[in-house]
């Protein structure tokens, strides 16, 4: 098949499979007399399996090494060893962001617990004390009101 009817095939853009062909995950072409591409009916199953793995976030230089030049040679024992890491690492986001949404969780409630007669600032310094982020330093004062009290210091 040409490039067109692969693309309405995968729904992939041509100049997309083509780049999957220059960086060497599509091996599947074949170059005709004219110089048209003309491609095996596996070169669906070869995107569709691509765009997946993209989509599962695995990296182009990953499916470059995980991915077979056709589909008869798979490397199986690789292939398993790549997905269990790739699970492994989105275990690890998952945990990560449970982590931080908790985290953030705990601030919002402090913040939106703030008592009506306290300030923003003095809240600020309340959430910071009970959630164990230390002492929030008040800001500098600016230089004009330095230089005004130190004029009402000598009068």
């Amino acid at each position: 098949m040409n490039i067109g009817e692969l693309a309405k095939q995968t729904g992939l853009a041509p100049s997309r499979i083509r780049f999957y062909e220059r960086i060497g995950l599509l091996k599947t072409v074949q170059r005709l007399p004219n110089g048209y591409r003309s491609y095996p009916h596996e070169a669906i199953l070869m995107l569709n399996l691509i765009t997946t793995a993209q989509k599962a976030g695995f990296s182009l230089d990953e499916l470059r090494t995980l991915l077979p030049p056709d589909l008869e040679n798979w490397e199986r024992d690789s292939l398993v060893e790549g997905i269990r890491r790739r699970v492994k690492d989105i275990e690890d986001m998952e945990a990560q962001l449970a982590e931080s949404k908790t985290q953030l969780v705990k601030v919002l409630k402090q913040i939106e617990a703030k008592p009506e007669d306290v300030d923003c600032t003095t809240n600020a310094k309340r959430v910071s004390s009970q959630m164990g982020l230390g002492e929030l330093e008040s800001p500098a004062p600016a230089t004009d009101e330095v230089n005004r009290k130190s004029k009402k210091q000598r009068h």
